[in-house]
């Protein structure tokens, strides 16, 4: 593939404050990091979902030229600030009308989760998820007092996971659920839903009076071609009852940075939203990162990302390979969006009288820092992230195929 921008090159991040790397063998007592890899095998941090590529330059230059004003006060977010976002999503999702007034800014997506949870539900409440979940769902509901109830995904003939709607109204209707949240595209199964999808999903929602969180952090990170569709695109009715989530620290690897925003064109969701965000005198924007943002999403980030979705998709279409012709009794679906994959591995392990444990720990011995997916409700899963040079993903899997899945 003929890039402008490097996507081959792994930078040593050891030392660098960098959470896939430095917590491997590092024994923390607030996650489930990987062990230490024996002697003789190097780090392959497969685990946290963030990407060992550098950004694109834009985003360093803009910080840099604004920390080179040596004063760093009280400030407000700047015109170009919303008018940034608003390019965005008409230019990559078709997006029209979108104001400055629909836009607002979060602290990292689940701090709008839980800022919804707390404003439009009670503790003791529950609120629908599917499953397999992101784990950081998990963590808000818990942290808040609320309940998740869960509608399991699906896969189809193909293999393809899909959303059972029947299960999703029986679940709203008897619990009387009136919040759900939506992951779209869907992590950790990386599906990108399609509008007739979402058109069933949203009339659900319609039916029973439900309030939609939509995650649509990875909207921007799609594969093999694959589409976005905005679940407020959907109909009017889904645009009124759905609070959108955004972030650019996915996309372009700004966790560390903190910073995403929400799209709501109700004004009593957003209005109730705000309140409650407010109460808590934390969720204030960090002036690097508003000239982050900025940065991102300039012309050259559209192409950073377009050039990035085409190294991702193909190091998930050689994994996907790889497990469904060299590794028996592994179950796993290509993604159509996200970075990640998930394996469920219940028939191999089975098979082989092995623990999920035991099969996870022979990756982290040889330098596969993959993550346990019992976190994401299941038991015999494991998560893996993608966002590596290809030579590394090869490297990976060459030794998974020589030390874990020989036998």
């Amino acid at each position: 593939m003929d890039m402008k921008y490097d996507f081959t090159t792994m930078p040593d991040r050891t030392g660098r404050d960098a959470l896939a790397v430095d917590a491997i063998g590092a024994n923390v007592d607030w996650a489930i990091a990987p062990t230490a890899p024996k002697d003789g095998f190097s780090k392959l941090p497969m685990w946290v979902a963030d990407m060992n590529f550098c950004t694109v330059p834009t985003i360093p230059e803009a910080i840099i030229k604004r920390a080179e004003h040596p004063l760093y006060g009280y400030y407000i977010p700047t015109d170009e600030y919303y008018s940034s976002i608003i390019r965005w999503h008409e230019q990559r999702n078709g997006v029209t009308g979108l104001t400055k007034r629909d836009i607002g800014y979060e602290n990292g997506v689940l701090g709008c989760v839980s800022t919804a949870i707390q404003a439009f539900t009670a503790p003791g409440e529950k609120v629908l998820l599917h499953s397999p979940t992101y784990i950081g769902f998990t963590h808000v509901l818990e942290d808040t007092g609320r309940v998740a109830e869960l509608s399991p995904l699906k896969k189809d003939a193909d293999g393809v996971w899909r959303m059972d709607v029947e299960d999703m109204d029986r679940r709203l209707r008897t619990n009387h659920i009136h919040l759900a949240i939506l992951c779209s595209p869907h992590n950790p199964c990386g599906r990108v839903w399609t509008r007739a999808e979402l058109e069933q999903a949203m009339e659900v929602f319609r039916k029973n009076d439900c309030i939609v969180i939509s995650d649509e952090i990875w909207s921007d990170i799609l594969l093999n071609g694959n589409r976005h569709i905005p679940t407020q695109s959907i109909s009017d009715d889904a645009k009124k009852r759905t609070i959108a989530v955004y972030a650019p620290s996915k996309t372009f690897n700004l966790a560390g940075l903190i910073g995403s925003y929400h799209i709501i064109y109700d004004t009593y969701l957003r209005d109730r939203l705000r309140r409650q965000s407010a109460m808590s005198h934390y969720n204030s924007m960090n002036v690097l990162s508003m000239h982050a943002l900025i940065g991102a999403y300039k012309p050259e980030g559209h192409e950073w990302v377009d050039e990035l979705n085409q190294v991702l998709s193909h190091n998930i279409n050689y994994a996907v390979d790889v497990i469904q012709n060299s590794f028996d009794g592994i179950e796993v679906s290509k993604p159509e969006g996200t970075y990640m994959l998930f394996l469920h591995c219940e028939d191999y392990c089975k098979h082989h009288d092995l623990t999920i444990d035991e099969l996870i720990r022979m990756g982290w011995d040889v330098g596969v820092a993959w993550q346990q997916g019992e976190p994401f409700h299941d038991p015999w899963g494991i998560r893996m992230n993608l966002a590596l040079p290809y030579a590394k993903v090869v490297e990976a899997f060459d030794r998974l195929k020589q030390y874990v899945f020989h036998v």
